[in-house]
């Protein structure tokens, strides 16, 4: 693979692959998506400005955080164009992803704590399920595992009440 020449502008879908780490295939997945764009040239290849490398790894630490393409997508939309994202550009869209991050990391920990005890009370009848969800309670609140995921249970009121001695 040729290496782009330090003050070149541009880079071919291959250079861009090479300094990312990133698959060809993933790179044309993120522009498919409108998460990185690139410019064609008369024989139709492919060209990206040099603070697609940036972005290509905001994209790739932002999946690593779990967050969605959609969200990610949004973000970067907020940044300018042809402009590679700065410190303060991180920060300011990190800060918007906190509380989503610290959701995620209370259902894991939610999970993580009631994984041998429960399914989460979507039900599998364990047999201390009519302790921990009698008449089953949570399945009038709606589908999904009530009890560990967040999303479903916002009050956090959700785990059971402690077994009658």
């Amino acid at each position: 693979m040729t290496r782009a020449a330090w003050h070149s502008k541009e880079l071919t879908v291959g250079q861009l692959a090479e300094r990312s780490g990133v698959a060809v295939s993933a790179l044309h997945f993120y522009e498919a998506k409108g998460l990185i764009a690139s410019r064609r040239t008369a024989g139709n290849q492919r060209r990206y400005t040099r603070d697609t490398l940036r972005r290509v790894a905001f994209i790739r630490l932002a999946q690593r955080l779990g967050i969605p393409l959609k969200t990610i997508k949004d973000a970067l939309a907020a940044l300018p164009e042809e402009r590679t994202p700065t410190r303060d550009d991180w920060a300011q869209l990190s800060a918007a992803w906190r509380a989503e991050l610290d959701d995620r990391i209370e259902q894991l920990q939610r999970l993580r704590d009631d994984l041998t005890e429960c399914i989460g009370c979507g039900c599998l009848s364990l047999d201390r399920c009519a302790l921990a969800n009698p008449h089953d309670r949570l399945g009038e609140e709606g589908p999904g595992a009530r009890r560990i995921d967040t999303r479903l249970c916002p009050t956090h009121d959700c785990r059971p009440a402690p077994a009658a001695s």
